[in-house]
């Protein structure tokens, strides 16, 4: 293979990359829009011993004040999408650089039902799979055929299945068993054309009581209501200068609610929970926070919690990653102190 010119640049501030407008620099960092490029950004770390790390649309993402001190690469493959039709489904292959809200709008605006409500989550199609992103009743991993990949350990682009990308609730072996080893470069996403939107989410059943929506209206819906929760990315709103939900639910043993319960002296039909896997529960981290304590608007210095949605801490005024972490280091103890949960952060963290 002929080598690739790239570009790659030297300390470049992060902070712009990311929906939190907070973190250091980069020591390198370079812009890859082709395969070949990805190899080529690769071998140059290789050949200097330097760690690292992809980035995304950074909304799911704070970087340290000091930055990283290796090369980061910005995934921002963008060929064109390509579309296949089998009997009832159709396919769409999509470069990890493509903006996931642009997707989700151009197959909602073709009446195809699969991820409407996934609508307006900030970042590129290559992070989905990474945290098999859900919102509203729906994850990606529902419609996701495959991901290809570069594997770092054989340098080969391999395209995963669906179950080789063993998806769990916020999970994946791209940020859990194989941390590290993929860089996501296209996912293939199949769609039923026959399908219609299946509303389960309460906020979705208020909005559109009995009616029978279309994909497009749902993702309209989707955006208006994760706008009201300060969810939307929306330039100059401070409550949008977020990494989205910072904790992940947590899903406990049944005994955990009823302990929960006690504590609280209500009943456990009075805590917001809903089944999960192998029989355990899942609570609404929002829901222990404001019980804690930790109510929307809060403030802690230059950091603090979203006006409109518990779960989003915000960088409210100039704050760094040690204001974040801080707020952070509060909100854990107090939840582990009173409730005996340890509340999992959901953003990656770098540096």
């Amino acid at each position: 293979m002929q080598p690739v010119a790239i570009d790659i640049q030297q300390n470049i501030s992060l902070a712009p990359f990311t929906t939190l407008r907070i973190g250091g620099p980069a020591r390198f960092f370079s812009e890859i829009t082709t395969e070949a490029g990805l190899l080529e950004a690769v071998a140059f770390a290789r050949q200097r011993s330097l760690k690292l790390f992809v980035l995304g649309g950074g909304s799911n993402l704070l970087i340290s004040d000091t930055g990283f001190d290796g090369l980061v690469l910005r995934i921002a493959l963008d060929r064109r999408t390509v579309s296949t039709r089998s009997g009832g489904h159709i396919d769409f292959t999509v470069p990890a650089g493509l903006d996931w809200n642009a997707f989700v709008l151009s197959v909602c605006q073709q009446g195809i039902s699969g991820v409407e409500c996934l609508a307006g989550i900030p970042g590129t199609v290559g992070g989905t799979p990474v945290q098999n992103v859900g919102a509203y009743g729906q994850e990606v991993s529902g419609t996701i055929v495959s991901v290809r990949a570069l594997d770092l350990e054989t340098m080969r682009f391999v395209d995963l299945s669906n179950h080789e990308c063993g998806f769990a609730y916020r999970r994946s072996i791209f940020n859990t068993t194989h941390r590290g080893r993929y860089i996501v470069t296209a996912v293939t996403f199949r769609f039923d054309r026959d399908r219609r939107p299946q509303l389960t989410y309460a906020d979705l059943t208020r909005h559109f009581g009995d009616a029978q929506p279309t994909p497009l209206e749902v993702y309209h819906a989707v955006r208006e209501i994760r706008h009201a929760k300060g969810m939307l990315i929306v330039e100059g709103e401070p409550d949008s200068r977020s990494a989205g939900s910072f904790f992940k639910n947590p899903i406990v043993a049944p005994d955990t609610l009823e302990r929960i319960a006690s504590t609280l002296h209500l009943g456990p039909d009075q805590i917001p929970h809903w089944p999960a896997e192998d029989g355990r529960i899942k609570l609404p981290a929002a829901w222990l926070l404001e019980r804690a304590g930790f109510v929307k608007g809060y403030a802690m210095g230059n950091a603090g919690i979203s006006s409109r949605h518990t779960l989003a801490l915000i960088n409210r005024c100039n704050a760094t990653a040690a204001d974040i972490l801080a707020l952070r280091d509060a909100i854990q103890h107090k939840i582990k102190t009173l409730f005996g949960i340890q509340l999992e952060q959901e953003p990656v963290q770098l540096g």
